[in-house]
């Protein structure tokens, strides 16, 4: 006999009544918290100097236009969370608008790109522990490991004190990055922006580029719509809300590494944030990066630990997955799926950690699949939504589209993993 923790969640798609389902605990404040955690990720340290580097001051421009594009994509999935609110996220758009096997890969690609994330960010915070402590670079991999079970331990508490802890970790990182915009004000001079742009066009097209993935996140909050406590009402307000607090907290970063001119060589732009930080508080730019690193790398694991735990219990409740991954605890938490996490990070980790392969090695794969998959979602929105909403879903592929041949080279990975699902799906079919 099944026990009542080993029940199967609930979501769109089942069709046998369900004794235990994902809890409403959702409220506005904490949606925001876990947007802003998601989006404001560990990028924040070093693309301010690295764009400035490709721009000079013309920087700004680039920053603003990729933080307007936000926007419609912001929207887009809100609009589509609303009417499908289910655990599923992008899977279940993908799979009311192109049929279940493209729902069942988009959830893979989703899933795949995600779970690498929770090495790369992770991994991110503990260099720079590393450099705050003065240690061997080696060790961040041990400080890694313990931002990935802080997060594990906050999300198997249940969303309720996962929200709670995220809206710390939010004001937390807002906080400290309106502090390092302060601390520039009283530096800014004209000189500051001229040249104002000394690569033209193209320096500020290239920062953008790079820019993109600073504002990727918007897809995360989709997979725990079903657990708002209303989600037509909340929803899309903190999709907003989000956008304007993102956009003001990067340009506001941005702009304090232009008039400080902290930018310029890769090692500066590296700790550019932190140096900005540290030299108004009169502490060492790795102390002060070191600070901000954990905060903001625990702040956005704690948010897609949450978000895939959930597009994993939605994706073994439709069989894309081991079924296990869709049991809850009596928490009404999907803790097989944060454990599978954890055990995805924890195993990238060591495997990182023998092979001495860095962020850099690992970035461009999840990059590429969290690109496709913004595709198929903004196209099963262009076919779900209607009136200004599908408008909206027209902008938001038409912009992503726009970025889409600059992943040309890793072209083959979305092709691995679709065909991994594929695979999967027979064989579970069978068995």
């Amino acid at each position: 006999m099944t026990s009542e923790e080993d029940e199967p969640a609930t979501g769109i798609g089942t069709e046998a009544p369900r004794r235990r389902s994902l809890r409403p605990s959702i409220g506005l404040g904490q949606a925001v918290a876990l947007y802003v955690g998601a989006v404001l990720g560990a990028g924040v340290l070093v693309l301010p100097g690295q764009a400035a580097s490709l721009a000079g001051p013309a920087s700004l421009l680039a920053w603003a236009f990729v933080g307007l594009l936000g926007l419609p994509l912001a929207l887009t999935f809100a609009a589509l969370a609303t009417r499908f609110p289910d655990a599923g996220g992008i899977a279940t758009f993908a799979s009311r608008a192109f049929g279940s096997t493209a729902g069942g890969v988009a959830g893979w690609w989703y899933f795949v790109a995600v779970a690498l994330g929770h090495i790369i960010v992770p991994l991110t915070g503990g260099y720079y522990v590393a450099a705050a402590l003065q240690v061997d670079q080696r060790s961040a991999f041990a400080f890694a490991g313990g931002i990935l079970l802080l997060a594990a331990a906050s999300n198997l508490a249940g969303l309720r004190l996962s929200g709670r802890v995220q809206l710390v970790l939010a004001a937390g990182v807002a906080a400290l990055l309106l502090i390092v915009t302060l601390a520039a004000a009283p530096h800014v001079e004209r000189a500051d922006f001229a040249p104002f742009a000394p690569h033209g066009i193209s320096g500020i097209g290239q920062a953008a580029v790079v820019l993109f993935f600073a504002f990727a996140g918007w897809e995360a909050v989709t997979h725990l719509a079903g657990e708002f406590r209303d989600v037509r009402r909340d929803l899309t307000r903190a999709s907003a809300i989000t956008v304007a607090i993102v956009l003001v907290l990067y340009l506001g970063v941005a702009f304090a590494v232009v008039v400080t001119g902290t930018y310029g060589t890769p090692g500066l732009d590296r700790i550019a944030i932190g140096r900005v930080f540290g030299d108004s508080l009169g502490v060492s730019a790795a102390t002060a990066a070191g600070a901000l690193a954990v905060v903001i790398s625990l702040g956005t694991t704690n948010a897609f630990m949450a978000a895939l735990s959930r597009l994993g219990c939605a994706l073994a409740r439709d069989g894309w997955l081991p079924a296990p991954m869709a049991r809850l605890s009596n928490r009404g938490v999907p803790a097989v799926g944060v454990w599978t996490v954890v055990g995805i990070g924890g195993s990238g980790l060591v495997l990182a950690f023998l092979n001495h392969w860095g962020t850099e090695d690992l970035v461009a794969i999840p990059s590429t699949l969290v690109l496709i998959t913004y595709l198929i979602g903004t196209a099963a929105g262009i076919r779900l939504l209607s009136g200004r909403a599908r408008l909206t879903a027209v902008v938001a592929f038409a912009l992503t589209a726009l970025v889409t041949p600059f992943a040309a080279a890793y072209i083959a990975v979305p092709a691995a993993v679709a065909a991994g699902a594929l695979m999967y799906h027979r064989i579970a079919r069978r068995t």
